[in-house]
């Protein structure tokens, strides 16, 4: 059986899964901007008839990709909070999906999302300020109550500090794309994060989480 044929025997939701999965990874690799509805109807096999019927125009599905994406993000960082035994190990909990998230990602994601798709590119905001910022101070508050992070921390400030060091890999100006890994960036950045705010008890676990990591690799 061909793939249009398979195509074809797909239900709306399995069309809808289908198409944003293939998007996802074009945008991905190539940005917002340049991937065209064409190519993502080659990509999944369907003709773009097909696909109008599941997204009326492209920026739905670049909506609704994101849309994807930040709910895992919540997700992830949900259950890390949830199942981890201190703040260092809720940390590490969402390396993996961190690393496997970025380390096809081309940078330029973000530039095209803020300048092409403005409307997408304000719940990413809102995401990055609201949400991201309320789960960074619970996880510095918690560290500092457990003895792993510094009790002089101000953890408002840190918060803010630590959110904008997150995106500081996504500029093509400081790391190009091509010469460095997205996903290894950002888990660089990460880990010196964590030095900086650590007791000595606290980086004796960022030691022991991150061989962890590695033997799982």
């Amino acid at each position: 059986m061909n793939s249009v044929s398979i195509v074809l025997g797909l239900s709306n939701m399995e069309s809808r899964e289908r198409i944003l999965g293939k998007a996802r990874q074009l945008f991905n690799r190539f940005g917002f901007r340049r991937v065209t509805m064409d190519e993502i109807a080659a990509k999944t096999g369907m003709s773009k008839k097909t696909i109008y019927q599941s997204f009326a125009t492209k920026d739905e599905i670049v909506d609704a990709v994101v849309e994807e994406l930040l709910r895992k993000s919540c997700a992830s960082c949900e259950k890390g909070s949830t199942i981890a035994e201190n703040a260092i190990q809720e940390v590490f909990s969402n390396i993996d999906m961190i690393f496997d998230l970025m380390s096809e990602m081309n940078p330029i994601v973000l530039e095209d999302l803020e300048k092409f798709y403005p409307s997408v590119f304000v719940k990413f905001y809102r995401h990055k300020y609201d949400y991201i910022f309320k789960k960074l101070k619970e996880n510095l508050e918690r560290g500092i109550a457990e003895g792993l992070y510094r009790q002089e921390l101000n953890v408002d400030v840190i918060s803010k500090f630590r959110i904008e060091t997150m995106f500081i890999p996504f500029n093509p100006s400081i790391f190009p794309y091509g010469k460095y890994n997205l996903a290894e960036v950002e888990i660089e950045t990460l880990e010196h994060f964590l030095y900086g705010v650590a007791t000595i008890q606290g980086q004796e676990l960022i030691k022991k989480y991150k061989q962890q990591s590695k033997k799982n690799k």
